[in-house]
């Protein structure tokens, strides 16, 4: 069974971006979006203007938090051979009841790629806003990495109501 990682969060914290489970690459380097291909720092870096993608790991970590921007994946263990979320298998859920402890002011749940967007449900009836992005994987190369920014431009947008 492989355990991931814990939440990257503050008091603060109004949008939260959850991935399915860490990769390999991320595993092995103990970091969310460690793979040099993998576009979630650029794409990010991008739509904040700050340019995370060329800082070090922890310097990204507290700059997303500066931004009141948190990270998580929906799964907290699994089993899978390899990187792809398709080889998934025996999920367990990360307890998502108290994020909302740690992150009371929490607004908005974006979900990096479709996997992680089956739990968007579950966030939006316990009051959340949320959004499901085109994943950052390399392995999802449909969209061009413009085309995916368009669509993750919205992380910054004014929430509704």
């Amino acid at each position: 069974m492989l355990a991931g990682f814990p939440p990257v969060v503050a008091a603060d914290t109004h949008t939260m971006i959850f991935g399915s489970f860490p990769g390999v690459a991320s595993l092995s380097a103990t970091q969310y979006y460690a793979h040099p291909q993998n576009q979630f720092w650029r794409l990010l870096g991008a739509v904040l203007g700050d340019p995370l993608a060329s800082l070090p790991y922890e310097e990204r970590l507290q700059r997303l938090l500066s931004h009141r921007i948190g990270v998580w994946d929906v799964l907290a263990a699994c089993e899978r051979t390899g990187s792809l979320d398709a080889a998934i298998r025996n999920a367990s859920p990360n307890d998502f009841v108290s994020l909302r402890r740690h992150a009371p002011a929490l607004r908005r749940v974006c979900f990096n790629g479709k996997t992680a967007g089956r739990f968007e449900r579950v966030m939006r009836e316990a009051g959340y806003e949320t959004l499901v992005l085109p994943s950052s994987s390399p392995a999802h190369a449909t969209l061009s990495f413009d085309q995916k920014l368009e669509l993750w431009r919205a992380i910054a947008s004014p929430f509704a109501g």
